[in-house]
């Protein structure tokens, strides 16, 4: 049809024989509409899949699948799995079911599912579209391989072969968030909005993107807005938990707390959001509590990546809080959740470096190393970062700054597609790095960085204790002043802590001498 007129300009009319010949004839009936239309001899032959090989053979699946995509932009991911599963029953060769599928489980922190369905999908890309290669190869790059550099090659070359399709622009809208760059993030989430206003977690990633900007009314009112369009998904529901935590908002938080409770796949999410809330004031009993219930929910769901993660995260708290021995502990356990686990791993190592333990750390980093050779974060953040802070325990502050180097481009990225926010790790241990060369000015200036950044931090325990840090660096300073200021300001948020942690018996004791 004539876009501005409404003039027909050919039509193609075929009959079916039977159900299962409905793709093959729409197929053939499409080719004709194309020659009709004007497209190149060259290029319909160029391009010219037989439908039932670039998609599938089955109409059942094509179906499946169909309202697993409808389902996914409307309501997200967990109710989506059923139909995109059913779709692979019936065609298991499906490349762009096993895709979705993959990317799904990936969303939903089930890092190996993902990877099983990725890695299938690539094998069968050449039984999809132009279109749907491109969306297959740039999963496959950026979230398994993690080449993060092809990755955004393939992009840009699909935004000028589709330049209606608003896929490109969202998946460059999370690249630019892994790699810490929101004002550009944001322009092309913006523009995938722009070409398709009803996919929820374009509006989830932008929320994200605003919080990441410290724009919070502007997230509160993109989540709100997609809220409004019936658009409902987990991750909205945590972009509001995080908007009521940076307002202090107790009923706002219960609110976004009572709403995921009970619900599969997503509970456990919410658990280790809470358990990291108590730690943000010290609570360290309660947020060791709340996160083994994480850990469970997610193992109770078979959801073994995802416990892994939570008990990871659990053993950075306990290390950076004094438990060394603790730490240790949860890292062994978080490893053997989920054995092979790119970001279980990663954080499990950077809890043995917090916690000194140098032949652990040097045995997962090293796997790390082997089974992630062209990971852009692996490579450039996950490692230099994990090896910067076993030099602290060497006591070699200056070599742990010049490895930090390599995470500098980095710092202020999410670290994983499916990170809701950045603790901040490398500017942590260079800060502290920084503290033990005795080089106050440069600490200060990077724990002030940590500070400047709530909203990409959330709740995170780097960010509270940041607040200790540049007490600290303001002391070796000699600015007794700022210090103090700076030390009251930790006390404070502390005021209601476990007074047994480590840490904070060290802080009491070290603003005392500057009474």
């Amino acid at each position: 049809m004539n876009c501005a007129t409404g003039d027909v300009l050919t039509r193609e009319q075929t009959t079916a024989t039977g159900k299962e010949q409905i793709l093959p004839a729409l197929g053939r009936a499409a080719s004709k509409l194309r020659k009709e239309v004007g497209e190149s001899l060259s290029s319909v032959e160029k391009f010219n899949v037989p439908l039932e090989q670039a998609t599938t053979n089955s109409l059942e699946a094509l179906e499946a699948f169909t309202l697993g995509d409808k389902t996914f932009r409307e309501k997200g991911e967990i109710e989506a799995l059923p139909f995109y599963n059913r779709a692979i029953e019936l065609d298991p060769n499906f490349a762009l079911a096993n895709a979705y599928l993959g990317v799904n489980y990936l969303n939903l922190n089930q890092r190996g599912l993902f990877g099983d369905y990725i890695k299938r999908a690539f094998d069968l890309r050449d039984r999809a579209t132009e279109r749907e290669r491109f969306y297959i190869m740039v999963s496959y790059y950026s979230d398994l391989t993690g080449e993060l550099g092809k990755s955004n090659q393939i992009l840009e070359l699909w935004k000028q072969v589709y330049p209606r399709d608003y896929h490109p622009h969202g998946l460059l809208g999370t690249l630019y968030m892994i790699l810490g760059q929101y004002e550009r993030a944001a322009t092309e989430t913006l523009e995938a909005i722009r070409l398709e206003p009803n996919v929820a977690v374009s509006y989830i990633n932008l929320g994200q993107i605003y919080v990441a900007l410290n724009r919070f009314d502007d997230a509160k009112t993109v989540t709100q807005g997609a809220l409004g369009r019936n658009l409902d998904s987990i991750p909205l529901h945590l972009n509001l938990y995080a908007l009521a935590f940076f307002e202090n908002n107790v009923g706002a938080i219960k609110q976004q707390v009572d709403w995921i409770a009970g619900k599969p796949s997503a509970e456990d999410r919410m658990l280790t959001l809470e358990s990291d809330t108590e730690a943000w004031f010290g609570r360290a009993g309660k947020a060791r509590e709340l996160s083994q219930r994480a850990v469970e929910s997610a193992s109770r769901n078979d959801e073994k990546d995802a416990a892994a993660l939570w008990q990871a995260n659990v053993s950075i708290r306990e290390a950076l809080f004094g438990y060394p021995d603790v730490a240790a502990k949860d890292a062994a356990a978080a490893v053997k959740l989920a054995p092979g686990s790119r970001d279980a791993e990663a954080q499990a190592a950077l809890a043995y470096a917090f916690a000194s333990d140098v032949p652990n750390v040097q045995s997962v980093a090293d796997d790390l190393a082997k089974r992630f050779p062209q990971d852009t974060m692996v490579q450039s953040v996950w490692l230099p970062t994990i090896h910067a802070q076993m030099e602290m325990s060497r006591k070699n502050a200056a070599r742990s700054i010049e490895l930090l180097q390599a995470a500098a481009p980095y710092d202020f990225g999410m670290l994983s597609s499916t990170a809701m926010n950045s603790c901040l790790y490398p500017l942590y241990v260079r800060a502290q790095a920084y503290l033990r060369a005795q080089q106050g000015s440069a600490a200060a200036a990077e724990f002030q960085k940590i500070l400047d950044h709530r909203g990409l931090l959330w709740n995170c325990a780097t960010g509270a204790l940041a607040r200790l840090g540049i007490a600290r660096a303001y002391a070796l300073q000699g600015d007794t002043a700022k210090a103090r200021a700076a030390y009251q300001d930790f006390l404070t948020l502390w005021k209601d802590a476990d007074p047994d942690i480590p840490i904070l018996k060290q802080a009491k004791a070290e603003y005392a001498k500057l009474q």
